[in-house]
């Protein structure tokens, strides 16, 4: 499959919405997310709040016109947040490495690809576009250990899983960029464990 990547500007996500709605309900509907494909309105819904964050960044593939995949990003605030997942994972990594290793990074919200789409290099192509801007190369994701297909791609373009297991039943792990100027940091500590 030939697609196009391109970042689009916040204003412009209206344009594909239909788009990502229906790739994000696709993608998520398969394990380990076994989402209910309704709540890829709920996501549409939520995009555009998000699109509003300090340093958001969005990347859209498209094969035909139709999407097919799309990344979206934006810089965590210097006070990191307690909602959502980020409770947990500043429990995992404690008060000091969450600072250091993730406040004011650019952190990659969500990366989706349609199944039949998948292995095309089009997820690393998101990831490339999302990322590009990210400051002195921080960023970061997370995501669950029972998505072994992410995990292999993010791994097989660079990124680095931190050895400290977020707690919770969703099995979430957090990865860094593979410009990441902490990464050595990370990799030391899970050589100690």
């Amino acid at each position: 499959m030939t697609a196009e990547v391109r970042t689009v500007a916040a204003g412009e996500l209206d344009r594909y919405a239909d788009g990502i709605r229906d790739v994000y309900a696709r993608a998520f509907a398969a394990p380990p997310w076994n989402e209910d494909p309704a709540q890829a309105h709920g996501y549409a819904e939520r995009l555009a709040r998000d699109a509003l964050r300090p340093g958001f960044t969005a990347a859209v593939a498209t094969a035909g016109g139709t999407p097919v995949g799309f990344a979206t990003a934006w810089i965590t605030p210097e006070v990191f947040p307690a909602e959502r997942s980020y409770g947990p994972v500043a429990e995992a990594l404690g008060p000091a490495r969450t600072r250091a290793w993730l406040c004011g990074a650019l952190e990659v919200n969500e990366l989706a690809v349609a199944p039949e789409a998948h292995g095309t290099g089009i997820g690393a192509a998101l990831l490339h576009a999302v990322t590009g801007p990210a400051p002195d190369g921080r960023c970061w994701l997370l995501t669950s250990v029972r998505a072994e297909a992410a995990l292999r791609l993010y791994e097989r373009v660079g990124w680095q899983r931190v050895a400290a297991p977020v707690p919770g039943a969703a099995a979430l792990v957090v990865l860094l960029g593979p410009r990441h100027p902490q990464r050595a940091e990370a990799e030391a500590e899970a050589g100690d464990r």
